[in-house]
């Protein structure tokens, strides 16, 4: 279960946005990139399961930002809806720049016009970096549940403000990783300013945070299910499901051979924290994009630091 963490603590980087993917580890993912013409604005990665290659998050150079999580809702068996969630992110980061469209607009025309029903559960942190650093309204949260264009939640309008949010409503403070990821955050950020650390050594604690490893071990006889159930414990997924593959006849390998450790679909088997990004954004509004994928396509770990993809810009206008 994935987990954003948003945090204006840092006086040299006003805006920090982190980010743990998690997911099934087959499931097919492109790396973060700048994206084709005509959505060349946006830099992220995105999914290609789903024909509509939606992203959980994106930045764009005019400073737009989006990071979105599932949402379960109680009862729920099933979680992927008929279109996807990526496309709620995409239709905010893929908007025509010269339009200029604001956050309240968006969310109208999310909710009155587009619609949010087919999609699934989920909640969407959105906005424009300069609403948050340059004393605006910060960002917004929406999701299936906003009753209208005027019921969003508002964040990140000041200094020393920091918000996690998971795979349940914000403000659920019932989700240790959500309550946990806060804390460590406010407390690294810290530590970093007393040592006077440079961005490398704060970047090195940034993602020590993500990597926080508290998911317990399934107990005898636990459901799978059940047990999936503790992933709101850790702010970090270990891959998890292997046990269970090892269990079932997987398909034969083209050379005839059994290929262990294979889901049968890229929904279903090993799954864990596959991404982690995290997003700086200076006073001078240039942004650091770094995003460090822990699997292949084969679900294999990545080699600490092989798998990291570095981009900057400048935010245009600024």
């Amino acid at each position: 279960m994935c987990i954003a963490i948003v945090t204006t603590e840092h006086p040299q980087y006003p805006f920090i946005l982190l980010n743990n993917r998690d997911e099934y580890l087959h499931r097919p993912t492109a790396d973060a990139t700048w994206w084709p013409a005509p959505d060349s604005q946006v830099l992220g990665g995105y999914d290609l399961h789903r024909p509509a290659h939606g992203t959980w998050l994106g930045v764009t150079r005019q400073g737009r930002v989006a990071v979105l999580t599932n949402y379960r809702e109680e009862g729920e068996a099933i979680i992927e809806g008929a279109r996807s969630r990526g496309v709620i992110p995409n239709a905010w980061l893929k908007s025509d720049p010269k339009a200029n469209e604001s956050t309240e607009q968006f969310a109208k025309r999310l909710v009155e016009e587009d619609g949010v029903r087919g999609v699934g559960g989920f909640s969407l942190l959105y906005g424009k970096i300069e609403d948050v650093m340059k004393g605006g309204k910060g960002l917004a949260i929406i999701s299936n549940r906003t009753p209208d264009a005027d019921g969003l939640i508002w964040v990140a309008r000041e200094a020393h403000e920091t918000h996690a949010l998971s795979n349940a409503a914000y403000g659920d403070r019932t989700w240790p990783k959500v309550v946990n990821g806060e804390k460590a955050i406010k407390a690294a950020i810290e530590q970093s300013l007393e040592k006077r650390e440079c961005k490398d050594k704060l970047l090195d604690r940034l993602f020590g945070v993500l990597s926080v490893d508290t998911m317990p071990k399934q107990k005898e006889n636990e459901e799978w299910d059940m047990y999936l159930n503790q992933l709101r414990h850790s702010i970090f997924i270990p891959g998890i499901g292997k046990d269970h593959l090892d269990d079932m006849k997987m398909p034969p390998h083209p050379v005839g051979d059994v290929v262990k450790h294979r889901a049968t679909d890229t929904t279903t088997g090993c799954y864990g924290t596959q991404k982690q990004i995290v997003v700086l954004v200076d006073k001078e509004g240039k942004v650091a994009y770094i995003e460090r994928s822990l699997f292949d396509g084969n679900a294999d770990p990545v080699e600490k630091g092989k798998g990291d993809r570095v981009f900057e810009f400048q935010i245009e206008g600024w």
